[in-house]
């Protein structure tokens, strides 16, 4: 959980609810809260696939998002380990929301992904 959240420092991602433990596992719930887009945001999801150590899955059960899927998968290549995240989302608002998913939120999103597996692989690395 402590490099999920040094990754996403710079949202001030903190969690909001009480957990048995560090490590989460299928079926667990989880309130996280940040600021995103300069508004501060809660979102639920609770891990709805846990399949170690190849993937886990959440979703959102409640939130920001119409619907909010991420999984995410670890496979190896050249004895190195490769994450891949896949987030298919919808905003909320209909037609408004999916012209805001185009012009700047899938960008936005992506970013945010990408800042935070970098920091993940410094930590990972430096952990040799």
């Amino acid at each position: 959980m402590s490099a999920h959240l040094s990754s996403t420092e710079q949202t001030g991602e903190r969690v909001v609810s009480d957990l048995a433990s560090d490590l989460l596992g299928p079926g667990d719930v989880i309130t996280w809260e940040a600021t995103h887009l300069g508004v501060r945001q809660r979102l639920t999801s609770k891990i709805t696939q846990f399949d170690p150590p190849r993937s886990f899955e959440d979703q959102q059960v409640a939130g920001p998002f119409k619907t909010f899927w991420h999984r995410h998968e670890f496979t190896t290549s050249d004895d190195a380990t490769v994450m891949t995240d896949l987030v298919p989302y919808s905003a909320p608002l209909g037609p408004i929301g999916s012209l805001v998913e185009r012009v700047y939120l899938d960008r936005y999103l992506r970013t945010l992904l990408e800042r935070r597996a970098a920091h993940l692989r410094v930590l990972a690395e430096s952990a040799r």
